[in-house]
């Protein structure tokens, strides 16, 4: 996600931080950089060009000119002008009961799926979802918002395939609302493949008859240009009060993002960043600023992390590799907690400075193929095998070998890598020294948030030690202890790089 506007927006700032005095010369140069980005990036011109010009001129400024270090001054107010140009603080949902929440949108932008995955996070946060299916145009829309529904365990309002009448299935649903317990109600309509005179009546007319508290456009990040001009059309037919941004972990670009809040005046309220009905969460400008800028999204990790992991289970295990005892049983529990967070590649993405460190990746380092292929190695192990590495002899391993479908040479460099993880983790020295500190910090409760992982890395003389192939399970698990917590240093994340790399 706007991994090409991060790329060009960090070689620009490079630029000025490599610089002994900032001058108006390499402002306006850096300036010039920064605004071709934002226009690659599909950014509007107009907004592209009045975003500059703030910039500039606070960048023009005496007291940033004299300051110790412009060039992080400058990338600072960068950081601030983006979060407010892309809305400032998170928009809520207007869900005074009973809500009526209007889902809009062209064909494949998602609206169906974003509307299941609205009404699951709804459910989670205490409210009463319905869903409403006003979709008549699109074959099988209607089974596959059925479908959804059961999955997400929401009520739904299907109306009858030869239906052609949205406001009557709008009344219909209506009534049969008022036999369920509810405190909102969605709807999802039908699109086209492009906005026309039919569609934007039918939906002006719905709006009307329902007068709903929220009118929802779900656009696809990757439309760029377009997505500003269909945001506009349909917020002059039925009153936009929000975006949902959907498919941006697709997205290269992502300029949609930063154009629609500015011309259409719209908060983005959601994002949604994968197909899975889990993946999807409120779109916080601040945090979606860090995460252009290669700053990470660490408040975003430990809430994904708090919500899909089991902190008992997880200081359990960080307590058995200090004592020693962590054994394979323990590996591939904590491998599924992680796999449960989602794809690898967006959760390090989160990490602070990790877009950097991805570059120097080997091919492939991030393919979840590796996590099922060290799975299937510890799966065609014996309980016993498990439980004790040592009893892993030659003859041993061959077979394990033979009943995963690896070579020797794969098996025989994983039991190494977790031999050294295990010993480095339990030990005695900078590595083992980080997790006892961390165990005191998480055990003092999830109300006390996060342990702080910069003072850790200082505590462990500043850097983490590299870990070869061998995924540091346990300090990513161990985030899931609750919210909060400093942003960790990128000086730390040494061992994420050790993580993938290739042995020599």
């Amino acid at each position: 996600m706007f991994s090409l506007l991060s790329d060009k927006l960090d070689d620009a700032f490079r630029k000025l931080r490599g610089v002994s005095n900032i001058t108006e010369s390499n402002i306006k140069d850096a300036m010039r950089d920064i605004r071709m980005a934002l226009l690659d990036a599909d950014v509007e011109y107009t907004v592209a060009r009045e975003f500059i010009a703030h910039v500039k001129e606070q960048a023009m400024g005496e007291k940033v000119l004299k300051s110790v270090k412009p060039g992080e001054q400058i990338v600072k107010i960068f950081r601030d002008e983006l979060a407010d140009l892309l809305g400032g603080d998170a928009a809520e949902l207007n869900l005074t009961p009973p809500a009526r929440i209007l889902v809009v949108g062209l064909n494949g932008a998602g609206k169906t799926t974003t509307s299941a995955k609205l009404a699951r996070r709804l459910k989670a946060e205490g409210h009463h979802p319905l869903l409403v299916a006003c979709d008549l145009v699109r074959p099988a829309a209607i089974d596959q918002l059925a479908t959804l529904a059961a999955q997400v365990e929401v009520p739904v309002y299907t109306p009858d395939p030869a239906e052609k009448d949205t406001i009557r299935v709008a009344k219909d649903a209506l009534r049969w609302a008022e036999a369920q317990e509810h405190d909102c109600i969605i709807f999802d309509t039908a699109g086209r493949q492009e906005v026309d005179d039919a569609l934007v009546e039918e939906l002006r007319s719905l709006a009307k008859f329902l007068e709903p508290q929220e009118a929802l456009l779900v656009a696809d990040a990757a439309t760029g240009q377009q997505a500003v001009r269909v945001a506009q059309t349909f917020d002059a037919a039925v009153g936009l009060t929000g975006i949902i941004l959907t498919k941006l972990d697709g997205d290269a670009r992502g300029g949609a993002a930063l154009s629609m809040r500015a011309v259409t005046g719209k908060p983005i309220k959601y994002m949604g960043e994968g197909e899975k009905l889990d993946m999807f969460g409120p779109f916080v400008p601040q945090r979606m600023a860090d995460r252009i800028l290669g700053m990470g999204d660490i408040v975003g990790l430990v809430e994904k992390a708090a919500e899909k992991i089991d902190q008992e289970s997880a200081m359990s295990s960080m307590g058995r590799m200090m004592s020693g005892e962590f054994n394979f049983n323990d590996f591939l529990n904590q491998m599924r907690m992680m796999q449960s967070l989602g794809p690898l590649e967006g959760l390090l993405n989160l990490l602070p400075g990790f877009s950097k460190i991805s570059k120097n990746l080997p091919d492939g380092a991030l393919d979840p193929k590796r996590m099922k292929r060290m799975e299937a190695i510890v799966l065609s192990m014996t309980k016993a095998e498990r439980a004790n590495y040592k009893l892993l002899i030659p003859s041993r391993r061959r077979r394990i070998a033979k009943g995963c479908g690896c070579s020797e040479i794969e098996v025989n460099r994983f039991i190494k890598n977790f031999k050294d993880m295990k010993e480095m983790m339990g030990g005695k020295g900078k590595m083992g020294g980080m997790m006892r500190q961390m165990m005191k910090g998480a055990g003092k409760g999830a109300s006390k948030g996060m342990p702080d992982m910069a003072s850790l890395m200082n505590g462990a003389g500043g850097e983490m030690p590299d870990m070869s192939q061998m995924p540091d399970l346990t300090s990513l698990v161990g985030m899931g202890g609750g919210g909060g917590g400093k942003m960790p240093q990128p000086r730390g994340l040494g061992a994420f790089t050790g993580l993938f790399r290739k042995r020599r």
